[in-house]
């Protein structure tokens, strides 16, 4: 068992999606996330295992990685598609409960920003950790927040800017959150973004790369 997670694990890691795929190229050939995930279904390893021993400490992998500067986003990108090839395997296993999510996290680009870049790496970095994704995708002011938070009680946000003239923007969806969901825990990040302007517009966490929002949801479910 263990030697199938390992190699579900690795490709992950290192964006073998499937057999056909061409990436990464010393992996030409062999067997992807795609199909070892089927195979480790059928050979009744549970759907709990394949996400906690595989995919999870793969994505960690490559959230510290990015981090480090040791691979860079297209090399992410490829461990996202990989992964989500293995959970759409296990998405049964979601529904009826057999495993279950660490909580909901929902994430959204500013209002006034369209870029979803980072706000992609994200959503990818912790949904492969674990956690069920709202993505409310670009353009995301207060009542778009405000809406999924009664749609999903009890979860945390994200809100990502890229640019200083939407950055100021992220005040406002704040207080909103905090006037009526005042347990909800909000983090903000993205490249004019820092922890001075976190305390100053009163969200909760900032995080410079993806897999500081990661640990920091991590943290919250121990």
């Amino acid at each position: 068992m263990s030697d199938l997670l390992d190699k579900i694990s690795n490709c992950v890691e290192f964006g073998k999606i499937n057999h056909l795929s061409p990436y990464p190229p010393e992996m030409i050939g062999q067997e992807g996330a795609d199909e070892l995930t089927q195979k480790a279904l059928e050979d009744k390893i549970a759907a709990a295992d394949i996400l906690t021993k595989a995919l999870v400490p793969a994505m960690e992998r490559v959230g510290k990685k990015f981090r480090e500067n040791i691979i860079f986003v297209p090399q992410v990108l490829m461990s996202a598609k990989a992964m989500n090839t293995a959970l759409n395997h296990l998405k049964p296993f979601f529904r009826t409960g057999e495993i279950r999510r660490k909580g909901t996290f929902i994430i959204g680009t500013v209002a006034g920003d369209l870029h979803d870049i980072g706000k992609n790496l994200v959503a990818m970095m912790v949904e492969g950790n674990g956690f069920e994704v709202i993505d409310l995708g670009t353009d995301v002011g207060a009542l778009k927040y405000m809406d999924a938070l009664r749609e999903h009680p009890g979860s945390s946000i994200g809100i990502s800017a890229l640019l200083t003239t939407t950055m100021v923007n992220m005040a406002g969806i704040v207080k909103e959150v905090k006037r009526n969901f005042p347990d909800t825990k909000v983090a903000i990040g993205g490249a004019p973004v820092n922890d001075d302007f976190r305390m100053k517009i009163g969200a909760d966490f900032y995080a410079p790369d993806p897999q500081g929002v990661v640990e920091y949801l991590n943290a919250m479910t121990r």
